[in-house]
């Protein structure tokens, strides 16, 4: 195996790893602090998906189409946090996931009245539709870089945000000891609002900025879910920087799997998993 054919697919095995940890820290976001199971996680990723190629559709641009998108997705979190989620904070995860279930079959329905069940494109920009030459004969999508790039941005802002402000302090607060926060006068109904709206746009970007690069389709959202479970479960529940090197380690063996061990490609990630859980029966940084 070439030098290039190792350059390439460990790119392509980080850009997959950063963009499955956009949608594994909304998961792990929404499990760590509200204690809630959310199923219809992946169901948001396509919704941000297909929002994207709409309004792509309809302003021309990609960018501005995101731009768009994001106060739609979140203010999705909002109204499925206020009418459904709240009322299962003290209920058992069963209820969590039955309700969410349901809420995946809710979201697809819709999705199959407003925008059919076609397979869509989404034009990648036309600035980003280059390649840059790593050697001689060797060149790499530009759209690709930019991926990871946003998806490096994005995991620094969280870091920043839940460890370095007040906002982040109340978040991990609220996390640990509900009734204490309660107790000091903030209203965790409303903290809890805020974070279930950023899990949910969080994966909807990350359906948004993918959709160019893997197209969108109907169901897009499900084998999404399956692997950002594995990354939570591999990082450790609740755990952001967990989801992080988790998602770096789910992209790159899925990426050298595929390569390497076609045959096997498909339980490569499961039995990576089995093996953290292994020794680390909590995850990498429970």
């Amino acid at each position: 195996m070439d030098f290039s054919t190792v350059l390439i697919q460990t790119l392509n095995g980080v850009q997959y790893g950063l963009l499955l940890f956009l949608i594994a820290s909304g998961l792990t976001l929404i499990f760590g602090i509200m204690h809630i199971i959310n199923l219809a996680h992946g169901a948001l990723y396509m919704v941000g998906a297909y929002l994207a190629f709409w309004l792509t559709a309809q302003v021309g641009n990609l960018f501005l189409a995101i731009l768009l998108a994001l106060p739609i997705a979140a203010l999705l979190g909002v109204v499925i946090e206020r009418c459904l989620i709240r009322a299962l904070y003290k209920r058992d995860h069963l209820d969590q996931v039955l309700m969410t279930f349901g809420l995946i079959l809710v979201l697809d329905s819709l999705r199959s009245i407003v925008w059919g069940n076609d397979v869509h494109s989404v034009p990648i920009p036309e600035i980003l539709s280059g390649s840059i030459s790593l050697t001689d004969n060797l060149e790499y999508p530009v759209y690709r870089l930019f991926v990871s790039a946003v998806c490096l941005a994005v995991a620094l802002g969280l870091y920043l945000v839940l460890q370095r402000t007040r906002l982040g302090i109340i978040i991990r607060g609220g996390a640990s000891n509900r009734e204490m926060v309660q107790g000091l006068g903030i209203n965790i109904n409303a903290i809890y609002t805020l974070v279930f709206a950023a899990g949910a746009a969080l994966t909807a970007f990350a359906g948004m900025i993918a959709a160019p690069v893997s197209s969108v389709y109907p169901g897009m959202g499900n084998q999404v879910l399956i692997i950002a479970f594995v990354v939570v479960v591999i990082g450790g529940l609740g755990s952001v920087r967990g989801a992080f090197f988790g998602a770096l380690l789910v992209g790159l063996t899925a990426t050298w799997g595929a390569v390497l061990v076609p045959e096997y490609a498909g339980m490569a990630i499961y039995l990576l998993m089995a093996v953290v859980l292994l020794f680390k029966p909590r995850g990498l940084f429970a």
